[in-house]
């Protein structure tokens, strides 16, 4: 079962998200971040892609998109804030 991760866990795991341009989202336990792409195929092409992986793990982003912008929040609705599915998933919508 997947928990929200604990104050020592978010220092060692969230860290180097936010050293990649994630965020904390104001007001919830969540991460976000903005990804740009050079036109509206490859940012379609790239969801794509991260949706194969969000339900190979049970794990589905809150995205939007608009053109050549995807917006990505995560968070682990079962356990009301971030897991460490959550960076799983960060981490794989980095390398994609």
């Amino acid at each position: 079962m997947t928990e929200l991760l604990s104050d020592t866990a978010r220092e060692t795991i969230l860290q180097p998200l936010f050293d990649c341009g994630w965020k904390m989202v104001d007001g919830r336990d969540a991460i976000h971040k903005t990804y740009e792409f050079n036109n509206f195929i490859e940012a379609f092409s790239w969801m794509t892609r991260a949706a194969i992986w969000a339900e190979k793990w049970n794990h589905h982003p809150e995205w939007s998109n608009v053109y050549k912008t995807v917006e990505v929040t995560l968070t682990t609705h079962d356990v009301g804030g971030v897991s460490s599915l959550d960076a799983k998933m960060a981490r794989k919508l980095d390398t994609l």
